[in-house]
């Protein structure tokens, strides 16, 4: 029986060990974009209906693997998760992800939206998007507090594809 950590030394396969869940991905994508920090709302407003053993599994798993924290619920609170700092790092992945999406495979005009909006933003929006995602779940301030928001960017665009 193999011990905890990758099969081998490559970083690919260290990566796709931790993050080649496709669930994994899906869950990552719904605390970052989202703002998805509680079971219960991953549970009741994935897209793609997860199902409860398999948030429950892979949530432990992101938290094993240093992705995510989670903030045990104290009385009349539920349990928190935050992304680490690594788990904010996956942000460019999902966004490479979601480029190579748009090119190769159909989706709605709405879920599309944003990872185009990130895929032509560049750099800059991404690193705008991860500031404030270390804002929100570590407590580090934005370099540039007055600067817009990259999330506010993101929901217009996909408010705006809504109401068309």
């Amino acid at each position: 029986m193999r011990t905890k950590g990758p099969r081998s030394g490559c970083a690919i396969n260290a990566t796709v060990e931790a993050l080649g869940d496709p669930w994994s991905l899906i869950v990552l994508r719904d605390v970052i974009f989202g703002n998805r920090r509680s079971f219960r709302d991953l549970l009741t407003h994935s897209e793609e209906g997860i199902a409860s053993n398999i948030l429950s599994s892979r949530l432990r798993s992101l938290v094993e693997a240093g992705l995510l924290t989670k903030a045990e619920a104290v009385r009349g609170q539920r349990g928190s998760y935050s992304l680490t700092e690594a788990g904010i790092q996956t942000l460019p992945i999902l966004v490479a992800l979601g480029t190579w999406g748009l090119a190769h495979r159909d989706g709605t005009e709405e879920l599309r939206v944003r990872v185009e909006l990130l895929r032509d933003g560049g750099p800059e929006l991404v690193d705008g998007l991860m500031d404030e995602l270390r804002e929100l779940h570590l407590g580090i301030p934005r370099p540039d507090p007055w600067a817009p928001r990259a999330s506010a960017q993101l929901q217009a665009a996909y408010e705006a594809a809504l109401n068309r």
